[in-house]
C-alpha cells in the first residue's frame, strides 16, 4: 500500500508520498496554478484526485488530475476579476499570452468552493456562499443541489468569520443517498434522499447537563450553530467540533450532547474519528476565538479519546512544547491506516506532522509549505 498526503494551501495543491518512515517523505506541487485550495480529496479504487479552491481574482472552480498529479484540468465554476480585465484590456491579454475563460455557470454565485466529497459515483462540492453542487462525470460537470438551497431556514442563515460556508460533506458508504454537511454558521443538515430534502440537525440532547447557556444557539435547545468540522464513524455515531466546544451524536446527527469536559478549551477547528474503532477521537483545541486561536500556554498538543469523548488525554511527544503559536484549520487534520491509525495535521506556519501510532508519538514531515488548509489521506 502507498501513502499520499493531499494538501490545500493558499499558494496551490500539494501531494506528500511516504510511508511510515517519517524522513522519507517527500513533497509535490504546487499544483492547479497556484489557485487557494481548499480542499483536495481522491479516489482510492483509480487514484484520480480533485481540489476545490479559487477566489474573488481567479473566480471558483475543481481541478481534477486523473494521472496521479500529473496533469489538472479545471472545471470552472465562476469567472474572476483576473477574466474581467483580460476582456476589458486586449495588451494585457496579449502581454499575458492568455485569453479570458468562457463565461462560467455560476458566475455571480459561487465566491469559492471550500470542499469536496464523494457519495457513490457522485462527486460533490460545497461552496461560498453554502450551497452544494453535485458532478456525476468525475466533475467535468456540475449542477447546483437545489433542495439544500430551498430549505425554508435559508433565509436567516448567518456567516462565521471566513463567511457562510458549506465546509464539510459526509456520506455513508453502505447507503450513499444519505449525507451529512456542514454550514458555519448554519449548523448541520442531513438528507436520506440524495439531496432532495434535508432535515437541520443541531438539537440538543435531553441530558440536563447539555443545556447551560449557550452564546452559538438561537435558543437553549440547539448545538451552536458554528459548526466547525464532523467526523463520522460507521453507523450513525458523529462527532463535531463546535465553535462552543466537542459533542457527540449517537444517532446520525439528530441530537448531540456535550463532549467537551477534560479538554483544556472549547474551541478549536479539527475533529477526526479512527477508522477502525469509532470510540477513538482526536482533536486540536486552541485557546480560544478572541485569544489568538493557537495551543493554549503556546504548547502544542493533540487531544485524544478512547471512550467517545468521555475522557481526554494530551498527546505531546514529537509537538513543540514552547513558544508554539500556529494554528490548525477546520479541514487540516485526517486519518488513515487500519487497526493502528495514522493521523496527520497541516498548520497555518506551513508544517506537516503526522503519527503513526494513534497518535502516541509525532514527527514532523514537512515545513515551510503555504498556509495549509486542507489535509486529506489516500491509501491504495
Amino acid at each position: 500500500m502507498t501513502t499520499t498526503v493531499l494538501l490545500g494551501t493558499t499558494k496551490g495543491a500539494f501531494l506528500l508520498d511516504g510511508g511510515d518512515d517519517a524522513d522519507r517523505w517527500r513533497a509535490r506541487g504546487p499544483f492547479c496554478d497556484g489557485w487557494t485550495i481548499n480542499h483536495v480529496i481522491g479516489d482510492p479504487a483509480t487514484g484520480h484526485l480533485w481540489a476545490a479552491g479559487g477566489g474573488e481574482w481567479t473566480g471558483a472552480g475543481v481541478w481534477r488530475s486523473t494521472d496521479g498529479g500529473g496533469n489538472w484540468h479545471l472545471a470552472k465554476f465562476a469567472n474572476g476579476k483576473l477574466d474581467e480585465w483580460l476582456a476589458n484590456d486586449p495588451g494585457v491579454a496579449a502581454y499575458m499570452k492568455r485569453e479570458p475563460d468562457p463565461p462560467a455557470p455560476f458566475t455571480g454565485a459561487v465566491d469559492a468552493l471550500w470542499s469536496l466529497g464523494r457519495a457513490g459515483g457522485r462527486l460533490l462540492a460545497g461552496a461560498k456562499p453554502a450551497a452544494l453542487y453535485a458532478s456525476d462525470d468525475g466533475g467535468e460537470t456540475w449542477a447546483a443541489v437545489e433542495g439544500l438551497s430551498a430549505h425554508p431556514s435559508r433565509p436567516d442563515w448567518q456567516p462565521g468569520g471566513a463567511g457562510l460556508v458549506l465546509h464539510t460533506i459526509l456520506a455513508d458508504p453502505a447507503a450513499p443517498r444519505k449525507l451529512w454537511v456542514g454550514i458555519s454558521a448554519a449548523g448541520i443538515f442531513a438528507t436520506e434522499d440524495g439531496g432532495d430534502t434535508w432535515e437541520r440537525r443541531n438539537r440538543l440532547s435531553n441530558h440536563t447537563s447539555d443545556h447551560p447557556p449557550h452564546p452559538g444557539a438561537e435558543c437553549g435547545h440547539d448545538v451552536g450553530h458554528c459548526v466547525h468540522n464532523i467526523a463520522r464513524a460507521p453507523g450513525d455515531l458523529m462527532y463535531q467540533q463546535n465553535h462552543h466546544g466537542v459533542f457527540r451524536s449517537p444517532d446520525g446527527g439528530r441530537s448531540w450532547h456535550s463532549a467537551t469536559a477534560g479538554l483544556p478549551s472549547d474551541f478549536g477547528f479539527p475533529i477526526a474519528v479512527h477508522p477502525a474503532d469509532p470510540q477513538t477521537v482526536w482533536v486540536l483545541p486552541l485557546n480560544g476565538d478572541m485569544a489568538g486561536r493557537f495551543p493554549p500556554d503556546a504548547a502544542a498538543a493533540v487531544w485524544r479519546s478512547r471512550d467517545g469523548g468521555e475522557s481526554w488525554q494530551a498527546m505531546r511527544d514529537g509537538l513543540p512544547q514552547d513558544g508554539c503559536y500556529f494554528t490548525v484549520l477546520r479541514q487540516a487534520m485526517a486519518v488513515g491506516g487500519g487497526r493502528v491509525a495514522s493521523v496527520f495535521f497541516g498548520t497555518n506556519s506551513g508544517s506537516v506532522f503526522a503519527s503513526f501510532d494513534d497518535g502516541a508519538r509525532w514527527h514532523e514531515i514537512a515545513r515551510h509549505l503555504p498556509t495549509i488548509l486542507s489535509v486529506e489521506v489516500l491509501e491504495r
